[in-house]
């Protein structure tokens, strides 16, 4: 049951630290995004009308809705820094609620109500960002895009990109003709059946193949022309000796 300590406990966190914990956890991004040189980076705190407003940093009016930053796309050069830009949001949570819970333990602040539950939120966005999964909407978690740049050696929207092409392709390859076979199944397939015929004859089928084909190159006639071309042939011998050529 919720007692009182429990409702102040709640509004506090909503209306002030997980505001404070989530900017926290941009500033990371921030942090990264002014070593690499980002161009046009902008942290922006809440949500709403702008109230106030810095050549980087934006205030809106409902400050605990959300926090966001932006910036333009970073090519670091080598995978180090892309980890880094993924590793920001972990190391500023994760370094502050450390340091957080060790002022605590030693006296440096007091173990209040707010610390603690300062210090959970911290620790609560710093799993969640560790945790290598992919949201529902598809996009990876900071600790899924560490994943794949280690493990893959390519960034997570890199990966992504390459397997929705590929299961497109699948997709089209069945709707085209409901080809269950890959490419090289449907070489192996082919090279099957020429060999069984080949071993049904003895004969070479790419051999007969040539053959009909020079065959047709010669032949000038069709079948009917054949016909017509005989028939004259005889007619001629018939008439020069009076005589049936078939007798």
């Amino acid at each position: 049951m919720f007692s009182h300590m429990d409702w102040v406990r709640l509004f506090m966190a909503a209306l002030f630290i997980l505001p404070l914990v989530t900017i926290i956890r941009e500033s990371g991004y921030y942090v990264v995004a002014t070593l690499l040189r980002g161009k046009n980076k902008k942290l922006v705190i809440g949500s709403g009308p702008t109230l106030v407003k810095f050549p980087t940093v934006e205030i809106r009016r409902y400050f605990f809705m959300f926090s966001w930053m932006e910036y333009d796309e970073l090519k670091p050069r080598n995978r180090f820094w892309h980890g880094l830009i993924y590793a920001a949001p972990i190391l500023s949570t994760g370094t502050v609620a450390f340091l957080a819970n060790a002022f605590v333990l030693e006296g440096i602040l007091p173990a209040n109500i707010f610390w603690s539950t300062f210090i959970f939120y911290c620790f609560y966005y710093m799993l969640f960002d560790v945790i290598p999964v992919y949201l529902p909407d598809g996009q990876p978690t900071n600790g899924r895009a560490i994943f794949d740049l280690m493990w893959h050696g390519e960034r997570s929207d890199y990966k992504k990109q390459r397997e929705e092409e590929k299961e497109k392709k699948q997709k089209e390859g069945k709707a085209d003709g409901d080809r269950s076979n890959t490419d090289a199944q449907e070489e192996t397939m082919e090279n099957r059946d020429r060999d069984e015929e080949e071993r049904g004859d003895h004969t070479n089928p790419d051999e007969r193949q040539e053959e009909a084909k020079r065959n047709r190159k010669q032949r000038s006639y069709t079948e009917p022309q054949e016909e017509t071309k005989e028939n004259r042939d005889r007619d001629e011998v018939e008439r020069r000796d009076h005589t049936n050529p078939k007798s």
